[in-house]
């Protein structure tokens, strides 16, 4: 028999282990944050859109600056440094804040495309009368106060295609401009809007991009005392994960101290609590690890929510600790428990698996996560744990406080068929006509940003004329180029729609970078250099402006018209990119033109001009709901499937419909109970509530089969009465703190679990518990095939008892099991020599007293009986 310290050192290098390997994990671990891994595959068009920008569409991307606390020539000059700052920055694929509206918008290698990007061409001929009207204009031009801007423009460009298309590519509710930089409507917030390159579901870059504005932002204001606002999708990424953090941490704090203690003061040793953590670290690292070995990249929500579905592991060590007790073998406790806590792993287990057939990649993490998780811990409490805890501590079935508890809980009436059934028959009437929708579909409402933080996101996308983000246009083409014409072709229909009203404004990508038909009409249309030149001559004679002073408009003009069109891929490393590329998707075979609508007033006749054209009015509000829908019903379909399994699974193990029904019982009345309590409530039920039902379900399951393990025999009813105690504590206390949370996913996993925790507790003891036999009915008349069916109980008892042993079972246990078998009693009232007067004592009477026991020392009819 090893020593304690000697036991204490296993448990220490078993630590050890777990730390090492913790270590290494965390080298080779790819945290991802895509939410397109936790949802199904898209179906229709709106919901494929839905996921591509949830992804890496630029709305994901975009982040919004409001710099404030100064006068507005001072925040010009701010917003001006600061863009200066940023654009320099790889982080950053766009940095706008209205004062590129010159020079800066138009890089120079694209500048001889102009005349194929303006419309100019379109209407007009370079011929010598319209060269001569555009020569007189900007000699008025020299004489305002614009010359400062237009003269460094004239020689190359004498029709300002430059400004021309620069001022057209603003955008289209853009806000006022002071001093040169974007500003709210009030004069007192310069307003940015930046683009990083970083995808939205990357929160370490979205992280570094936060950090290089707001050093840049130090940098910049000296002690002004301006301050700065960002917003955005990355913004509320990088303040839910802080805040996340925050709670997981002092969540994570208090529910450990608790456990400590609460194991503390179950079975008075501080060893306790590091022994029953070891199996729960040892699963959580080996979920993760397995995650690690069979996917890409593990999403940071598998971890999450993982590490809180395999916290029912808890329970495993706990059970082994209160069952064990002097005269028995540890090793010998936990292989009577095997059957039981193997049945309630396997069920569990199992119900996953279903999961791994829902298509869905993130739901099939969770279930690798969940199932290595619960098999490793399950496994080291039955093979490794035995070896390190106390052969001989205080019996549980000895505490007061549990024998006081189980005489109060054996008078309350059991819970029969009957009851059961109207119990369950009112739940599901409540869940079914409570008031309102029974499924919450809407995302919006399940975000954890502060109202206060969305509503100054609303106003600075209200101030910068950000598009509207619930409805877009699209149109579908086999390549890029015939996306571009398709949009051009709508060009008309908008305009019309917001000169009626109908819209405020739009945006699409043919604005930017017209279609290569289109670039090569306009070039057809561009004189040859020759005849430019004898109408430029003619045009220059007839003004104030010297013969050779436009020679660079020749040469534009000849470069021009011999060049290639332009391509999206031409526009790498532009501000147009960044235009063009959020608004004109390629996908292998496909692309689709974006259409972005502000103002939108009447949606109905929107539609309407869009389905003329060929073209599609998606609302994203539907898609999400429908796409949170298809989530949910496939959810549903696995758990399902999850329930046949488990009650199968049950089934092979205990092969008797009373037993079955009392194991599976508590579990689906706690189910209806839970729906009922939430709907009643007025809660709209989402897939976190869901996720929450399972976990409360494994604990239901968890709690019924230790119950059944137990049978009539009352010291082990007490001893599992501990056990289901200390467990139910353990997890009520985690999962009330995650109920006080303030992030509404959380929220909803910890009410849900913790009423989940008292439903399953007490159903269990109303409806699985047996009651104890009283001695008038263990010495009532014998029937003529009771004597045959006792004979045979004792001859498995001692079959039990005599079972082989494992490798660490002691000499003693064995000699107590030996000694047990030769009694002559049918069943001895206790484990302790102590509690066999008072029980003496009573036999005339047929009563009992909280301090009897009737289970034998090494193993009782329980046992026998386990699964």
């Amino acid at each position: 028999m090893k020593s304690n310290a000697s036991r204490l050192l296993v448990a220490v290098a078993w630590l050890a282990l777990l730390v090492l390997a913790g270590w290494s994990l965390g080298q080779r671990l790819e945290l991802s944050g895509d939410l397109r891994k936790f949802m199904p595959s898209a179906e229709t068009p709106a919901q494929k859109l839905l996921i591509d920008e949830l992804g890496e569409g630029p709305g994901s991307r975009l982040l919004l600056v409001a710099l404030t606390g100064a006068d507005a020539q001072t925040l010009a000059a701010q917003s001006t440094a600061l863009r200066a700052q940023l654009a320099a920055q790889p982080d950053f694929k766009l940095v706008a804040n209205g004062g590129e509206a010159g020079l800066d918008a138009f890089p120079e290698h694209l500048r001889p495309y102009r005349y194929l990007l303006s419309d100019t061409l379109d209407t007009q001929v370079f011929d010598r009368e319209f060269l001569a009207g555009e020569l007189s204009q900007r000699a008025q031009d020299l004489g305002s106060p614009a010359a400062g801007l237009i003269e460094p423009l004239l020689p190359a460009d004498p029709t300002l295609e430059t400004l021309r298309l620069a001022e057209s590519w603003q955008p289209a509710n853009a806000p006022q401009r002071l001093h040169g930089v974007w500003f709210d409507r009030a004069g007192r917030e310069a307003l940015l809007a930046i683009e990083t390159r970083a995808a939205g579901f990357d929160p370490t870059g979205q992280q570094l991009a936060l950090a290089a504005i707001r050093q840049g932002f130090d940098a910049v204001r000296g002690d002004t005392g301006t301050r700065l606002t960002v917003s955005g999708p990355g913004a509320f990424s990088e303040e839910i994960g802080g805040r996340t953090a925050r709670e997981a941490s002092w969540i994570g704090t208090v529910d450990g101290v608790i456990f400590a203690l609460l194991l503390w003061l179950a079975y008075r040793s501080w060893k306790m609590p590091l022994l029953g953590a070891l199996p729960l670290a040892s699963g959580g690292l080996a979920g993760l690890g397995a995650v690690t070995l069979l996917f890409d990249g593990v999403h940071g929500i598998t971890v999450a929510f993982g590490f809180t579905l395999i916290g029912v592991a808890q329970d495993y060590p706990i059970h082994l600790f209160s069952h064990q007790r002097a005269g028995l073998s540890p090793w010998a406790s936990a292989r009577a428990l095997w059957p039981t806590l193997g049945t309630g792993v396997a069920s569990t287990c199992i119900a996953y698996l279903t999961f791994m057939v829902s298509g869905v990649e993130g739901l099939r993490q969770l279930a690798v996560f969940t199932i290595f998780g619960l098999g490793v811990a399950a496994l080291t409490t039955r093979f490794a744990l035995p070896g390190l805890i106390d052969p001989a501590p205080r019996d549980a079935a000895d505490a007061r406080w549990v024998t006081r508890a189980w005489a109060s809980l054996a008078r309350m009436p059991r819970l029969g068929v009957i009851g059961g059934g109207v119990l369950a028959a009112l739940a599901v009437a409540v869940a079914a006509f409570a008031p309102g929708p029974f499924w919450q579909n809407d995302l919006s409402k399940l975000t954890p940003v502060p109202a206060a933080a969305l509503a100054r996101d609303a106003q600075l996308r209200a101030e910068l004329g950000a598009p509207d983000v619930r409805y877009v246009m699209t149109l579908g083409g086999a390549d890029a180029q015939a996306a571009l014409r398709a949009s051009e072709r709508l060009l008309p229909a908008l305009e019309k729609l917001r000169d009626t009203g109908k819209i405020a404004g739009f945006d699409l990508a043919a604005r930017y970078l017209p279609s290569q038909a289109t670039q090569l009409a306009r070039q057809a249309r561009l004189p040859e250099r020759e005849p430019l030149r004898r109408a430029l001559a003619a045009a220059v004679a007839a003004s104030p402006f010297e013969a050779d002073a436009f020679a660079p408009f020749l040469d534009d003009a000849a470069t021009a018209k011999a060049a290639a069109p332009l391509a999206p891929a031409d526009l790498a490393g532009t501000p147009l990119a960044a235009s063009v590329g959020g608004l004109l998707l390629e996908r292998e075979g496909h692309a689709t033109a974006l259409v972005s609508l502000s103002g939108l007033q009447d949606p109905a006749a929107v539609a309407r001009v869009a389905a003329a054209h060929g073209a599609q009015l998606l609302d994203m509000k539907g898609a999400s709901e429908s796409l949170v829908a298809q989530y949910r019903q496939r959810v549903l379909w696995a758990l399902a499937l999850a329930a046949v399994l488990l009650a199968a699974t049950v089934w092979v193990a205990l092969r008797q419909v009373h037993r079955v029904v009392r194991v599976l019982a508590p579990m689906a009345l706690t189910t209806l109970l839970l729906l009922a309590i939430l709907r009643g409530l007025g809660v709209e039920l989402n897939l976190f509530h869901l996720v929450a039902l399972i976990l409360a379900a494994g604990l239901g399951l968890d709690y019924a089969l230790f119950f059944e393990h137990a049978g009539d025999d009352r010291a082990e009813q007490l001893r599992t009465l501990h056990a289901v105690v200390v467990c139910s504590l353990t997890t009520l206390v985690v999962f009330s703190l995650l109920a006080m949370s303030s992030i509404p996913v959380l929220r909803a996993i910890g009410s849900t679990v913790a009423l989940g925790v008292a439903c399953n507790f007490v159903l269990a003891l109303l409806i699985t518990r047996q009651p104890i036999p009283t001695r008038e009915t263990r010495e009532a008349p014998k029937g003529p095939g009771d004597s045959d069916a006792a004979s045979a109980a004792a001859v498995n008892k001692t079959a039990t008892r005599e079972a082989p042993k494992d490798p660490g079972d002691s000499d003693a246990a064995s000699a107590a099991v030996a000694n047990e078998t030769t009694r002559d009693e049918p069943r001895i009232p206790s484990d302790s020599d102590a509690a066999s007067a008072p029980v003496v004592n009573k036999t005339t009477t047929g009563e009992t007293t909280p301090g009897e026991s009737d289970a034998a020392p090494a193993t009782s009819d329980a046992s026998a009986r386990s699964p």
